[in-house]
C-alpha cells in the first residue's frame, strides 16, 4: 500500500527526502553538500534569531525583507535557508523555473537566497531534479511563505532539541513522527498566534518522509476523503485520526481498484467532493422545513449557469449541514451567487428581506462584533459607559428562532477574520444544532436554530487553505468557484451571448490567460467583464486598470512572465 506519487520526477523527490532524512533529520549534514554541517542546532538558532524573531525586519517584499534579515551573517546560514527553501518548493504545483530560481544554485537561472553570497551553492543535479514534482497546490501567496518556511525551520530546530537516542525511534514509526509533529508549539515571534499558517509544511513533512503512509493532500482535502459516506464501509477499525481513516481508506481501495488509483481522479474524486455523488441526502434535522426547489431553474438562467443543478446541489448542501463556504478566485460570482440564492430561497413574503444578512469579515473583526460585546455608550450628563449590544449573528439567530421561515446569514470573505476567535463558542454550535451553551458575555443559555443557514464566500487567491483550521472546516462544506470548470467556465460566453458585443474575443483572451497562470485558486474569473456595453475600448481599460495588477501581484516573484499576459499578445489576430 502506498500513496507514492509516480512519473517525471517523482521517484528523484523521493530520493531527496530519503537524503533529508538521513543526512539532516538523523545527523545535521547539508543536503546539497553532504558532510558539511548544516542542519546543525546552532545554525537552526541563528535563523530562528536573525528570521523567525524579526519578523518586521526589512522593507519590501518577503525576499527583500529575507534579504536584509540574513545580511551579515555566514554563507552557512544562506545554505541552510535555501535548503529550507528547497524543502518547502520540493512537491508544490509550481513552475520548475519559480523553484530553481527562489532558492538558487543554478548556473542558468538568477536564483535568489544561496547565490546572495559572493560563492553561492550548486544544488547537486539528483536534487534539481526532484524539484519536477507538483503534488501539493497551497497556493502560491507570498505573504504565507514567511509563516510556511518558517515553521519548517521551527519544527527541525524542535527536532534537533530533543533527547538522544529518539530521533532514530520516532523515524522509524511514522505515527509516532506525526505525533511529535502535532506537538511542536511554535515559540517565535513570527508564528506565535499562527499554528495553523504552518500546516502545509506538516503535511509536506509527513507526505516525503513516509508516502506509504500519508496522503500528498492538505487539511481541507483529508477531511473530505476521510469524512465521505461512500468510503464508510472501509474504516474497519474506528478512529478520529484522519490520516489514519484515510490510510485504511487506501488499503480498502488498492484491493478493489489496484495499487494505481488517486483520489484526485475520476471517478474517486466524485465520491469525495460531491460531483455526481448519488449517495442520498440525509434529511433536515426535525422541525423545520427544507428551502424550497422550486424556481432555481429561472435563477440559473439569470446568473448564466447551465442549468439549475450547481444551485440544487448548494441547497442539498444547507439541507443537510445548515453551513456552506463558497470558494474560488476573485470574479468567479461567490458573494453575488450567495445573496441572490439567499434572497431566492428566503421567498417573496413581505419579511423576506429581512431573512437576509451580509456581513464581511477583516482582520480587525472581533467576537464582539459577530456574536455580542460590550460597546461605548453616552449617558447622562456626559459620561461614557458601556451596553451589551448584540452583534449580526445573534440578532438574526432570535429573528429565525421566532420564525418557522428560513433565515440566511451572508459572510463574505470569511477567511480574512481570525475564525477561532471571532466564532469561540459558536465552532460547539454550528456542529450541534440545537443543542445550549452559555454565551462568554450573557448569562443565559443559547443555541444556533435549525432555520438559520449560513453561507460564506473564500478569495482564494487570498490565503492559504491552511488558513481555515480543521475544526472549522469539518463543520462547513466547501463548494468550489473555478473559472476553468463549469459551470463558472462557460458564464462569461453564456452573458456575452444574451448581451451580444464586438468583443467577444474576451472569452478566448481570458482563457488564455488562465492556461499561462496555470493556478486554479488564482485564474481570473469572469465577472471582470460582465458589463453592460462592453467594448473593445473598456475590455482594454479592465484589463490595464484591473486584471493585469492583479496578475502582477500574483507573479510577484516572476516579474519577467507578466509580458507573456499583455492584452494585444493574447488576443493576437482576433477582430474588433
Amino acid at each position: 500500500m502506498s500513496a507514492r506519487h509516480t512519473g517525471e520526477g517523482a521517484e528523484q523527490t523521493y530520493r531527496a527526502a530519503e537524503r533529508f532524512k538521513a543526512n539532516s533529520l538523523l545527523v545535521d549534514d547539508s543536503l546539497f553538500t553532504p558532510g558539511a554541517p548544516i542542519w546543525t542546532a546552532d545554525l537552526l538558532g541563528v535563523l530562528h534569531e536573525r528570521f523567525l524573531d524579526r519578523p518586521e525586519a526589512g522593507a519590501g517584499g518577503f525576499w527583500e525583507k529575507l534579504r536584509e534579515q540574513l545580511e551579515g551573517n555566514a554563507p552557512e546560514v544562506y545554505q541552510l535557508m535555501g535548503e529550507a527553501l528547497f524543502l518547502h518548493y520540493l512537491i508544490l504545483d509550481m513552475r520548475l523555473v519559480t523553484k530553481r530560481r527562489n532558492i538558487g544554485g543554478r548556473p542558468r537561472y538568477k536564483g535568489e537566497v544561496i547565490e546572495w553570497w559572493p560563492e553561492p551553492v550548486i544544488i547537486p543535479p539528483e536534487l534539481d531534479e526532484g524539484l519536477q514534482a507538483r503534488f501539493i497546490k497551497p497556493g502560491n501567496n507570498l505573504r504565507h511563505i514567511p509563516y510556511q518556511v518558517g515553521a519548517l525551520i521551527e519544527t527541525v530546530e524542535q527536532w534537533k532539541g530533543l533527547p538522544e537516542g529518539r530521533w532514530e525511534g520516532l523515524l522509524e514509526d511514522p505515527w509516532a513522527f506525526k505525533n511529535f509533529l502535532n506537538g511542536v508549539e511554535f515559540r517565535s515571534q513570527l508564528l506565535v498566534g499562527h499554528q495553523n499558517l504552518g500546516d502545509v509544511e506538516r503535511h509536506l513533512l509527513l507526505h516525503i518522509l513516509f508516502p506509504d503512509y500519508f496522503e500528498s493532500s492538505l487539511a481541507g482535502d483529508k477531511n473530505g476523503i476521510a469524512e465521505a459516506g461512500d468510503f464508510a464501509y472501509l474504516v474497519t477499525e474506528p478512529t478520529e485520526d484522519v490520516d489514519r481513516k484515510i490510510y485504511q481508506i487506501r488499503q480498502g481501495l488498492e484491493a478493489e481498484l489496484g495499487r494505481s488509483f488517486s483520489f484526485y481522479n475520476t471517478p474517486i474524486v466524485e465520491h469525495w467532493r460531491g460531483v455526481g455523488n448519488d449517495t442520498p441526502v440525509a434529511p433536515p434535522p426535525t422541525g423545520t422545513a427544507p428551502p424550497p426547489m422550486e424556481g432555481l431553474q429561472a435563477l440559473a438562467a439569470e446568473l448564466y449557469l447551465p442549468d439549475d443543478k450547481f444551485l440544487k446541489e448548494i441547497v442539498s448542501l444547507l439541507e443537510e449541514k445548515r453551513q456552506v463556504i463558497f470558494q474560488g478566485p476573485p470574479g468567479t460570482g461567490k458573494t453575488f451567487v450567495a445573496q441572490k440564492l439567499a434572497r431566492h430561497l428566503a421567498g417573496s413574503g413581505d419579511d423576506a428581506a429581512g431573512r437576509v444578512r451580509l456581513v464581511q469579515f477583516h482582520p480587525s473583526y472581533a467576537y464582539e462584533d459577530f456574536v455580542q460585546g460590550f460597546r461605548p455608550k453616552q449617558l447622562d450628563g456626559g459620561q461614557v459607559g458601556f451596553e451589551l449590544r448584540k452583534g449580526p449573528l445573534l440578532e438574526i439567530a432570535e429573528k429565525a428562532r421566532d420564525s418557522d421561515k428560513p433565515h440566511y446569514l451572508i459572510i463574505d470573505e470569511i477567511n480574512r477574520g481570525a475564525l477561532a476567535t471571532v466564532f469561540g463558542e459558536l465552532y460547539f454550535l454550528l456542529e450541534y444544532r440545537g443543542e445550549k451553551m452559555r454565551l462568554q458575555y450573557s448569562d443565559k443559555d443559547f443555541s444556533l436554530p435549525k432555520n438559520l443557514f449560513i453561507i460564506g464566500t473564500m478569495n482564494t487567491a487570498d490565503r492559504s487553505i491552511a488558513m481555515v483550521d480543521w475544526a472549522l472546516r469539518r463543520r462547513f462544506y466547501f463548494v468550489e468557484f473555478l473559472p476553468g470548470e463549469e459551470p463558472v467556465k462557460g458564464v462569461l460566453s453564456r452573458y456575452l451571448e444574451k448581451n451580444p458585443t464586438n468583443a467577444g474575443w474576451v472569452v478566448d483572451v481570458v482563457d488564455k490567460a488562465n492556461e499561462l497562470l496555470d493556478d486554479s485558486d488564482a485564474a481570473i474569473g469572469p465577472s471582470y467583464f460582465m458589463r453592460e456595453g462592453l467594448t473593445p475600448e473598456k475590455v482594454a481599460l479592465i484589463w490595464k486598470h484591473s486584471v493585469l495588477p492583479y496578475i502582477a501581484e500574483r507573479l510577484f516573484d516572476d516579474r519577467e512572465r507578466l509580458a507573456d499576459f499583455d492584452l494585444e499578445k493574447l488576443k493576437g489576430n482576433a477582430p474588433d
